[in-house]
């Protein structure tokens, strides 16, 4: 899977996603609110609001935006504190480590 809540069982929902999540994920990933907006199918104008903090968005349209993210690799956090990250990648290429470097790979 590409993205997870941490700590989070299986079959259940982490906590709701806070405005700074939202705005630190798409920071991790460079999306713009439009680029998220685009990817669910919303307003930007709906995205900018959540993130600030506007009003009573509907869950299920804050959870669209959170499935969004975390489709896109991004883990959210809750404890000790919430934040995000981006999630580790089974099999992902991580290149040469600094001390396996020779002058055969290193080129």
């Amino acid at each position: 899977m590409a993205g997870s809540d941490e700590g989070a069982q299986s079959g259940t929902r982490g906590a709701p996603m806070t405005p700074g999540q939202s705005r630190a994920a798409r920071g991790l990933l460079g999306w713009s609110e439009a680029d998220l907006a685009a990817r669910v199918g919303l307003a930007e104008d709906f995205v900018r609001s959540v993130e600030g903090g506007y009003g009573d968005p509907p869950a299920g349209q804050v959870e669209a935006l959170r499935s969004a993210l975390v489709a896109a690799g991004i883990a959210f956090t809750d404890s000790p504190t919430q934040g995000v990250r981006l999630a580790e990648r089974p099999g992902a290429d991580e290149g040469t480590r600094l001390d396996a470097l020779t002058t055969e790979n290193d080129r």
